[in-house]
């Protein structure tokens, strides 16, 4: 039992990256940049089965604001002595703008995201599906496949290699499927990540757990 206790003890930064629930008390913000879409989603974790907070992104595509309250939800989580899984549920309702002001509409989403992880390797998924009346009727999905060319110690640099694939269904031939070569690196609660995808756009995003 030490021994486990330990191990994720060390597991403990990679498990803190990209996830949308933190621990009880926590607070996240998460600036998310790439060729399709800016945001800022700060939230705040009541427990460790769900947190709840703001967003607000730019949707370069199709060119509005979308401003909303997300719900995340930790639905099922597998601990295993030398690695972990996880299943959300991620929703939000808001207002979408845009550009101009020509359309207002409520806008909802809502997506799914799961990972599997060991101190090695990295495997996620997510997919998001908009609506906001004449602005957007989108969805999205991506896969992500990782290693870590080293293992570091607790409160070392880690760093991660990532291949990230991006798949919209409703684009154009040149954006229908983007490939993203990726850094990320973490350190103590700062995450980041920065790549260029085949598309000659950059993806850059800052995690800070509070």
């Amino acid at each position: 039992m030490n021994k486990i206790l330990l191990f994720f003890l060390i597991l403990a930064p990679f498990a803190a990256e990209a996830r949308p629930v933190s621990y009880p008390g926590g607070w996240t913000v998460m600036m998310q940049n790439s060729g399709d879409m800016h945001s800022i989603h700060t939230h705040y974790s009541p427990s460790a089965k769900y947190s709840i907070g703001l967003r607000n992104e730019y949707d370069r595509r199709d060119d509005f604001q979308n401003h909303s309250i997300q719900l995340n939800n930790l639905v099922k989580r597998w601990n295993n002595p030398d690695s972990q899984a996880n299943f959300y549920l991620k929703s939000g309702i808001g207002y979408a703008i845009k550009k101009g002001n020509s359309d207002q509409s409520p806008s909802a989403f809502t997506g799914i995201a799961a990972d599997w992880e060991n101190r090695r390797y990295f495997v996620s998924y997510e997919n998001r599906y908009v609506h906001a009346n004449d602005i957007t009727d989108d969805f999205h999905q991506s896969g992500r496949i990782g290693f870590a060319p080293y293992i570091g110690d607790f409160g070392d640099l880690h760093t991660w290699l990532m291949l990230q694939i991006d798949h919209h269904p409703e684009a154009n031939n040149d954006d229908h499927l983007t490939v993203t070569p990726l850094l990320r690196l973490f350190y103590d609660t700062h995450l980041l990540e920065t790549g260029i995808n085949d598309n000659n756009d950059v993806l850059f995003n800052y995690i800070k757990r509070f």
